[in-house]
């Protein structure tokens, strides 16, 4: 494969692995979405996991070529009410607030010729636990978007703006979409996934919102017959396994696999994700954590 191809593969590969690992929010119906247990025992006050992108089946094989950030924290509370509020009335909670940030490692960008860094920033509903707000930086070398997607869960609708930082004349991309119910961002729904059961042999069909789109993504929870080694020692884990390929899917056209194995224990830390394909097979994989502080762990 030429170096230009094979670098912009990569870097498509590993932003679509990052967003996609992050798709697994499960549904049970349309109108029905409660999370199994306080979303806050998990992540409050603070969560950093940090992870390392490297293909495993390719002329870069072994060769890390990412690193991948996830936070979460909650949001000081405002100092004075809302406008509009009632007088008295009970203050809405803060929102969670989870980033995302994916960056290029040295050795890539020097061998390929190719750069690239993606932010994501999403504001959630801490109770009911969906989206609210969602920002987004994408920067592949020169081409640099920047979007926003408002998520108006009494009117059904994510409007999603993109604009072009580089093109101040370029009048901004704009599309809105309908939401069955509460509905995850690409940031959102991997911290949503955390707080479900993960039963074996459960299946779910997957909604998330990006680029002002809504999908519908079948996913399988499988158990592992094996413990998985990981910066946390030897883990039970369970395997997510997520259809992204097809019409109506993320991927509309090719074939391949997306895994996601999370810890069997009440936190299910994402350990590793894995992104196969015909170019070739991607494995983002835990390397440290960090929670209110101190480090707890690190290979």
């Amino acid at each position: 494969m030429p170096r230009r191809n094979l670098g912009r593969f990569t870097a498509s590969a590993l932003l679509l692995a990052v967003v996609l690992s992050s798709v697994v929010s499960a549904k049970d119906t349309p109108k029905e979405r409660t999370p199994a247990r306080t979303p806050a025992a998990i992540f409050i006050p603070s969560e950093e996991l940090v992870y390392e992108g490297e293909f495993t089946r390719a002329i870069l094989r072994g060769i890390n070529i990412a690193e991948l950030r996830f936070k979460a924290r909650r949001q000081s509370p405002a100092a004075a009410p809302a406008e509009g509020a009632a007088e008295g009335a009970t203050p809405a909670p803060p929102p969670l607030v989870l980033t995302t940030e994916v960056t290029s490692k040295g050795f890539f960008s020097k061998v390929f010729g190719v750069t690239f860094k993606f932010h994501a920033e999403s504001q959630v509903e801490p109770n009911d636990f969906y989206a609210m707000r969602t920002t987004k930086t994408d920067e592949q070398g020169k081409r640099v978007r920047t979007s926003e997607a408002i998520f108006d869960q009494q009117a059904k609708t994510v409007e999603y703006t993109e604009r072009d930082p580089n093109n101040a004349q370029q009048a901004p991309r704009v599309i809105t979409a309908a939401l069955e119910g509460p509905t995850q961002d690409i940031v959102s729904a991997i911290y949503f996934l955390r707080t479900q059961p993960l039963t074996p042999g459960q299946t779910f069909q997957i909604a998330i919102s990006d680029s002002g789109r809504v999908y519908q993504v079948p996913a399988t929870v499988v158990a592992e017959k094996k413990k998985m080694g990981s910066v946390l020692g030897k883990v039970e884990v369970v395997r997510v396994d997520v259809d992204l390929f097809g019409p109506g899917r993320p991927v509309p056209e090719g074939k391949g696999k997306m895994s996601i194995w999370v810890t069997s224990d009440d936190r299910h830390v994402p350990v590793k994700a894995r992104l196969s394909h015909d170019m070739g097979q991607l494995d983002i994989t835990l390397k440290s954590i960090k929670r209110e502080g101190p480090l707890v762990a690190q290979r």
